[in-house]
Order: C-alpha cells, then structure tokens, then sequence
C-alpha cells in the first residue's frame, strides 16, 4: 500500500514538471503573426524573458518585416516602440549568454531594423563577435561580414582578420550563399593570389547550387565589378544564370542587376532583350514612386518612341511625389534618353529646387550636369547650383570631389573662376592622378577661351595652373613602374591637352614596360591603341607575339578588341598570318555565342585587314541572325544602332566586292539612298582647290568630276577618264559648286547621278581622293586600315585610284600654285601603270 501511495506521488510529480517545463513564453511567441503581438508578449512576460526567448522575439520582428514589399514596411514604428526597447535592454544584458550564431543574428536584425551604428547595443554585439571571431562557423562568419560591411567597416582591421580566415578556409566552403556575400564583403582587402582563388572557388559553387538562387550569381557580378577584374567566364556562366531566372526578377534585382552592367561596360543582348520583355510585363505594377523610379531607369533608355512617351507621361504625374533620390534618379534617365519633353524637364527642375538643400556635393554636381544636357531653361536653379558648387568646392577635401565640381562649373554660362576655385585647384592638382588632370586641362582651356584679359596677361594664373598640370603629369607618368596601373590610369584620357602633353610620353612608357605585356592586359592594350589612333609597332609586335602564345587562354570575345588595333591601323607583325589564323581558329567555334552586333563588328575588323572567315560570313548574311540583329539594335541608344548597321552596310558591300564566291546578296541599296539623302555633303578648301587646279591642267572643269558616286556607294573626290593616249575625256556635264542656305560649299550635281560614262576601248577611269588627317595614324604618316580597304574596293570597280595625303598637299615645297599644278600632273600622268 506504501509502494502504490509512494507510486502515485512519483507520478504527479512527474506529470506536474512536465507541464512546467513546457516554454509558454517561446509558445506565445511562435504563435505571434504581428508585430503587435509579439510587443504584448514581451510587455507581460519581461521579467520571464530569457535569452533565446529575447533573440526569437527581434528575429520575428524583422521577419514580419522582410515578408512584406518595401513600401509597405514599417520599420520605424518598429524601431519606436517602448517593448523594442525592453528588447534591446534585455539583448544588451544577456549577449555573453548568447551562442555564437544569435549573436550574429541579432547584430543582423538590429541593423536591418535601423538602429544607429554608435548605438550600445550594436557596439557590444560587434566586440563580442569579435572576440569570437577564430571560432566562427563560415555560415556565421559570412552574415558578421556583411553585419560589417552595413557599418562601412570594410577596410577595418576586423575586416582584414576576417579576410584572412577565408583564406586559410577557403575550401571548407561549399555553399555560394556564404561564400558570395563574403567576397563582396572582402573585396577591398583580398591579394591578387586570393582574388583569383574566389573567382575560381565561385566558379565551382555556382555549377552546384541551385539555379533558382538568382542572387549568388548578381552577387558575383558584383564582386567582379567590385575587384575591376574582368573574369569573361566567370561572368558569361553568372549571365546565363540571371538570363534563366528573368521572368521571376522583380524591378528591384533588375535595376541593380542593370546598374552592375552598365558600370562595367558589360552589353549581353539576349539579356537585354529579355529583360526589356519582363519591364513590359511589370510596368502595369509600377505604380509607387520607388517602383517607377527603378522602372524608368532600366525600360527608358531601351524603350522605342511610344513607351518612353508613357514612361514620361507616368513620370509627370508622379513628380511631386517623389523623394530627393529618386528625382535625381529620373533627372539622370532623362538625360541618358536624351528627353527633350519641355513640360517634364521643367516640372523635375522645380522638384529639385524644392529639395536642394537635401543634395550632398557629388549629387549637385550629377544635377548640374544633367540639366545642362537637357538644356534646362530655368535660371533661378541654376544660379542657386551654382552658389552650392561653389560652397562645395571651398570646403572640399577630397580630390575626386574637387575636380567633379571644378568640371561642372565649368560648364556653367560665366565660368570664369575666381581666385577661390583657382586656389582649390592648384591645392589638389599635385593629389590627382592623370584623368583628373586630363579633365583640369579641359577646364583651364575653357577658361581661356571665356576670359578676354588672357591675351593680355602671359604669366596670369592659368599659365602656372598649366604648367603645374604639365609637371604634375610628367612626374605621375614617370612614377609608374606597372603597365596595368599606367593603362588603368590612361584608358579613358582623350583631348587636346592629352594628345600633346601625353600621348607620346604614354606610349614610351608603355614600351619600357614591354616585357609585362601579357594574355592578362592585351585587351586593354589594344583598345588603347585603337582608341588613341596611335601607331606603335614595337607594342603591337608584342601584342601579337603574347596572343599567339596564350591564345587559349584568352576569351574568345575578346579577340575582337585584340585584333582591331592591327586593322584599324592597318599594320601586319612579322608572323601577320600566323596571328589572325590562331585568333580566327580561336573564336570560330564560338561564333553562335557572340552578340550579333559584336560579330558584325569582329566581321568588320577582319574585312578591314583582308581576311574573310567563311564560317562568320555564313553566320552573319542568313534572315535568322540579321533578324536577331535587328531586335538586338531596338534596344541600344541611337548612336550605336546607326554605327552597328553602318558596319553591317560596310561588311556587305566588302564582302559583295571581294568574295563573290559567297553569293551573298547586296541588300543594302534602299539604306545608302536614305543615308546619302542625309549626308552631308559640303566640301572642303582643298578639295575646291585641287577642282579649280585640274580644270587648268585637264583643260576645262568638265574634264574632272566632282564628288562621284560609285556602283556599292562610295563617294570619289573626283573622277577622271583618259584615253588610251592619256587625253582627258570630257563628261557632258561639269560639276558646279552651290551655296546652301547654312553657308556649306557642296556640289551642285553627282552625290545623286549613278550613270557611270561608257569607256571608250583603252580609256582608263581614275579616282581621285584627298586624304585628310582622319585617313592616318595621329603619330605617323602610316594610312589607316578603312582607307586602305576602300582603294582595294574601287580598284575592283575598275579604277585605278590615285591619293593625295594633306601633309603632301599642305607642305612647304607645294607652297605656289605652278607647285600644286606639277603635283597633279605627277599624280596623273606618272603614277599610272
């Protein structure tokens, strides 16, 4: 009887500690679908709050939170309530109790909840992850980065600690979730040697994850961007990946996906195609500012007429709407669409000059610039912008800053600076490097040009400004002793300052550092030399040499840009066969995966130089990829559209011209009509000089032709016939010169007269042309590939093509008129075969 009573006893308490230990408050807390409910409990049970009741409570807040769309998040009240900050207490006095992934995750929550960096809470979750850093699962060691990272701790020596823990462990990573936000997180500290171990590591990662998870290869992007290390593979695989995941991205990941792009200078066309389908599906949605502030800025600049329109109509009705950021935002799409709506442009200077005092120093200047693109009419913001330019630049410290807002005033009606800005300028100018000094001497020569008081005043202040940027530049030139950091520093230089003071200096530089030409910086190398238009053999020799050893180690679309100096500048290195056959062989195989415009470029390229591939003619003149192409060319801005099919009229005519074998049709004769209806075609000096010369020498003006259209629709300076006895051949009508309304000299008749004279047996018909600088190499008297090309294509139509160079035209010895006449009949009568 004891035994069963003893029994029994047992046996409630067993039941009764049972029911005890059950967690009511975690119970409450799971149950929770509110924000309000989840500060009810906390409100009754503060004094039964333990810590992972405290660490539940804030990560269901931020969950709540997380679930809903942007604009609808109310992170403030939260922030606000009395009960978050009981949360935040209870945090704070029990994080040593905390295990080492709530502590991370609270740090996490508490940011994305918008508690200030400086606040107690924030500092101690910091110092106690910290201090257990070395122990850190990847996982947690990942979401503290990026907790770092959101503090703008990325050079910090916690940061630095953690970078040197993913390279002792970087193998110990198998998920792209963890290790791509720790790349971004890093990417400011990593070496050369761990920079390339995470592009190969993320390579790996991405081919094993899910291929839903659009974010890791946006993140990978990011850091590519980030590191300014164009990785080709690496960025095509990440490319597939988001063109996979396109119906399901939202605005916000397309927007920042498009922005990531762009900053790199990184064009896919199937992706762009894709994209501007899914901006067309999601514009109905659009309808908050924030939303159609994103929308504008992806769909605008690759919209046609009749959606930009609407885009703009929305954009009008939402302005007063619109917050500081997003209407700088919209401010700066209408200037990259080139916007010329008047009543927008007008309405979004208002909203800015409503919201000045809320614009930061870099953003004024962005606004600056933009409303004199879109040739704003409103003088009371300007003269406000300028008032805050300068404010700007007087307290600036920072070089970048200095030059952008010095650049901007410059562009200002009145521009001459006072002592203040001069005095600004000349403290930064020894601090720049060589394209902020490129820009200053763009600015100085402006100044000069607006300041009357100059031509009076050979040692004023801008004579020693540019005497100070002529040293400063040839001190910073001379200091490198890296190829990639003088090509990094020079590959967007341009001008007149640059051409003169630099150029040359660039290019010696670069030759003694020949020897660190590699498959790593050919590319860059070689649009430099194209873009710059200068003719250096012994870096092209190099070049050549380095790209036949490497060739496999280079992407096949970069062959493009590495070919494209040596056809551009028509030049052949000594293996020239050798080296368009391997790059040819290199990318053939890849033909199907370029972008159409890209391959009508490389296509160009290679006519230029003389070369054919037959496998890339058949790919570009088939109705499939020439319909590809078009769609492609709707979505680029105007500029680039003309120059691709302007490309695509130059390849079919050399094509048609020199391999006829291919039998592929001219079809380019209705847009050579239209285009020659809006050519310009006015002439001159030389040209109506070397006209009035050979109607002397030929004996009459009706013996020399002017301005001749030619079967494929080149155009001839003059055309000549001589007979069999070298006697000119006169044409039954001369060309006349007329006046046009706008003061252009052209000529009266040709551009539009195809009917070519009939030769009599014997006779020979000549081209005439003058070459003008554009047909050279800026250093040399070496004549360009496009020139070269059109002599071998009128060759083809029968005429034998004669040249005048300026510099021969323009000398010292052709100084009188019986000098030009003798020329001329040189060039006639002795250079024919």
């Amino acid at each position: 009887m004891f035994r069963l009573r003893l029994f029994r006893a047992c046996s409630r308490r067993l039941f009764h500690s049972g029911a005890v230990s059950r967690d009511q408050v975690l119970e409450q807390l799971q149950t929770c679908s509110a924000e309000d409910q989840v500060f009810d409990v906390v409100g009754r049970n503060k004094a039964k709050l333990s810590v992972s009741h405290v660490s539940y409570a804030i990560g269901q807040l931020w969950k709540f939170q997380r679930e809903r769309a942007h604009i609808l998040r109310t992170i403030d009240q939260v922030r606000n309530h009395p009960q978050f900050l009981t949360l935040r207490v209870l945090a704070e006095n029990k994080i040593s109790l905390m295990d080492d992934a709530s502590v991370v995750d609270t740090l996490y929550v508490v940011l994305r909840l918008r508690v200030e960096h400086h606040d107690s809470l924030v500092q101690q979750l910091v110092t106690e992850a910290w201090n257990r850093l070395e122990r850190f699962q990847m996982t947690t060691l990942s979401k503290f980065a990026v907790c770092l990272s959101d503090q703008f701790l990325q050079h910090s020596p916690l940061m630095g600690q953690i970078t040197q823990i993913v390279s002792q462990r970087l193998d110990s990573i198998q998920d792209a979730r963890v290790l791509t936000p720790l790349m971004n997180c890093i990417f400011a500290l990593v070496s050369p040697q761990l920079r390339d171990a995470l592009f190969k590591k993320a390579d790996s990662l991405l081919d094993k994850m899910n291929p839903l998870h659009f974010n890791n290869p946006r993140r990978v992007v990011q850091f590519i961007r980030n590191v300014r290390q164009m990785h080709r593979p690496l960025l095509e695989k990440c490319n597939q990946l988001l063109l996979q995941n396109v119906p399901r991205l939202d605005i916000e990941h397309i927007s920042i996906i498009l922005g990531l792009y762009h900053s790199m200078q990184y064009n896919n066309c199937d992706f762009r195609l894709a994209v501007k389908q899914r901006l067309m599906e999601l514009v109905d949605t659009c309808t908050d500012p924030a939303t159609f502030t994103k929308l504008f800025a992806s769909l605008g600049p690759m919209a046609r007429q009749g959606v930009r329109e609407g885009l703009e109509s929305t954009a009008l009705l939402l302005a007063d709407e619109l917050n500081p950021h997003q209407a700088l935002g919209v401010v700066e799409t209408m200037e990259e669409m080139q916007c010329r709506n008047l009543q927008l442009i007008n309405k979004m200077s208002a909203v800015l000059l409503r919201n000045l005092e809320m614009y930061r120093a870099v953003e004024i200047a962005r606004i600056t610039q933009s409303l004199i693109l879109l040739h704003c009419q409103n003088p009371e913001i300007f003269s406000r912008l300028k008032a805050k330019l300068l404010h700007y630049l007087q307290g600036s410290v920072y070089p970048y800053e200095v030059t952008m807002l010095t650049r901007v005033l410059s562009m200002l009606p009145s521009s001459r600076p006072d002592e203040a800005v001069l005095s600004r300028v000349n403290t930064v100018i020894p601090q720049c490097n060589l394209n902020d000094l490129n820009t200053y001497a763009t600015v100085v020569a402006k100044w000069i040009r607006n300041d009357s008081s100059y031509r009076h005043n050979t040692s004023s202040n801008y004579v020693r400004l540019l005497q100070t940027l002529n040293r400063c530049s040839r001190e910073r030139l001379h200091s490198f002793e890296s190829l990639d950091v003088v090509l990094d520093e020079v590959k967007y230089l341009s001008g007149g300052w640059f051409d003169e003071m630099l150029l040359e200096e660039s290019m010696v530089a670069m030759q003694n550092l020949t020897d660190q030409v590699s498959w790593t910086n050919v590319h860059e190398l070689s649009v430099y030399l194209t873009r710059t238009n200068y003719f250096c053999a012994a870096l092209m020799d190099r070049i050549a040499s380095v790209t036949i050893e490497n060739i496999d180690k280079i992407h096949y679309s970069a062959t493009y840009s590495t070919l494209l100096p040596f056809a551009v500048l028509n030049y052949d290195p000594p293996k020239a066969e050798e080296f368009f056959d391997v790059c040819i062989r290199h990318f053939t195989p890849y033909i199907s995966s370029f972008d159409p415009h890209l391959l009508v470029l490389l296509a160009y390229a290679l006519a230029l130089a003389d070369y054919f591939p037959e496998e890339v003619v058949r790919e570009i003149f088939n109705v499939d990829f020439l319909a590809k192409l078009d769609a492609h060319l709707e979505t680029f801005p105007d500029a680039l559209n003309m120059r691709i099919r302007l490309r695509l009229m130059e390849l079919n005519r050399a094509v048609c011209l020199e391999c006829p074998e291919f039998q592929v049709p001219w079809f380019h004769e209705r847009y050579c009509k239209q285009l020659q209806k809006r050519a310009n075609s006015s002439i001159g000096p030389a040209q109506q000089q070397i006209h009035k010369l050979l109607g002397d020498i030929l004996g009459g003006m009706n013996c020399a032709k002017a301005a001749v259209l030619t079967p494929y629709f080149y155009t001839v300076d003059f055309e000549l016939v001589l007979d069999r006895h070298l006697h000119p051949v006169p044409y039954s009508e001369p060309s006349q010169l007329q006046i046009s309304e706008n003061g252009n000299i052209h000529w009266q008749s040709g551009s539009e007269d195809r009917d070519r004279m009939e030769l009599p047996p014997g006779a020979r018909r000549i081209a005439l042309d003058f070459l003008d600088f554009k047909s050279f190499c800026k250093n040399s008297w070496h004549m360009k590939g496009e020139a070269m090309m059109k002599k071998r294509h009128l060759e083809i139509l029968g005429y034998h093509v004669l040249q005048i160079p300026h510099f021969e035209w323009n000398s010292m010895e052709l100084s009188t008129e019986d000098a030009w006449k003798e020329y001329l009949r040189k060039k006639i009568f002795s250079e024919l075969p």
